[in-house]
């Protein structure tokens, strides 16, 4: 990686990354209107809860007028900065993928997070993720099996990854970096199997040079996520799983912004013994469709 690319990714904006992940949102919304509206009752019982929560609050922590106009403009400046997709994937959609999981009986799953792109170019079941040719960081081999609840392989399953590079800034998002940078679909073998060969992620702070790090800022907080590997994994016939892989010893693992760090979700690496890097194993397990 050459040094000006290098100054490049490091000078990514909030609100260029937060603008790209609206548009995103946005994009994919779009593609899944004819999929209906949510009921009007729930909606109204939703919102109704909602803006008394937020009445309560002022009555209860007698918000001033300062404090209710300083909490507006920067209502405001989320919108402004795009990080609507950041500020709601940190702090709320943990809750909401604990909700959405909590029958499944196969592999737990976490956040998809604002950086998911669809459509990563698709490569061999032990190929090469793209990266550039002097991506820096660990070479990392990925192994595993996709399987039933019943223990029966699934040929044939797909495999999304995408993760950080070794500076913590994800492709699409950050300058400098090319257009499918560290992202990939695999197809899983005959026997279910895959294996994957990238670089290890670093840990990263999200953005705070936006509408939420001034929130983490004035809030006394810390912004960092612990390094992690976002997988998408589906099958015919089987619930698409979303689950990010974490590793052991990170600092961050127990304080994690986003809270989705989960004990099932930590990977084990070890010495490749016939490589460069590092190696680990790790299956996921799906749900059938009821």
């Amino acid at each position: 990686m050459t040094q000006d690319s290098y100054n490049e990714e490091t000078v990514a904006r909030a609100a260029d990354s937060g603008a790209n992940a609206s548009a995103r949102f946005r994009e994919r919304m779009a593609a899944q209107s004819a999929g209906g509206v949510v009921d009007t009752e729930r909606v109204n019982h939703l919102a109704s809860r909602a803006v008394k929560a937020l009445n309560d609050l002022v009555l209860e922590e007698r918000v001033s007028y300062e404090e209710y106009n300083a909490f507006k403009a920067w209502l405001i400046r989320v919108g402004e900065d795009g990080e609507w997709p950041l500020f709601l994937d940190v702090w709320l959609e943990h809750s909401v993928e604990e909700v959405a999981n909590e029958h499944r009986e196969g592999s737990k799953g976490t956040i998809e997070g604002p950086y998911y792109l669809e459509d990563s170019p698709e490569v061999p079941w032990n190929g090469t993720i793209p990266m550039r040719e002097d991506e820096p960081g660990t070479p990392f081999t990925f192994t595993g099996q996709v399987r039933a609840v019943d223990g029966s392989p699934l040929p044939g399953a797909k495999l999304e990854l995408w993760h950080a590079d070794d500076l913590g800034f994800y492709s699409q998002f950050a300058p400098g970096l090319p257009e499918w940078n560290l992202r990939a679909t695999w197809t899983a073998n005959e026997d279910g199997r895959f294996e994957i060969h990238t670089v290890r992620p670093a840990p990263y702070q999200i953005p705070t040079d936006g509408a939420c790090g001034q929130l983490i800022e004035a809030a006394g907080w810390h912004a960092w996520r612990p390094a992690h590997m976002h997988f998408k994994v589906h099958a015919p016939g089987h619930h698409k799983l979303t689950a990010q892989l974490y590793f052991p010893g990170d600092p961050h693992n127990e304080d994690d912004i986003a809270s989705a760090v989960k004990p099932e979700l930590m990977l084990d690496p070890q010495p490749n013994p016939d490589g460069e890097g590092e190696i680990t194993h790790y299956d996921f397990v799906l749900d059938p469709e009821q």
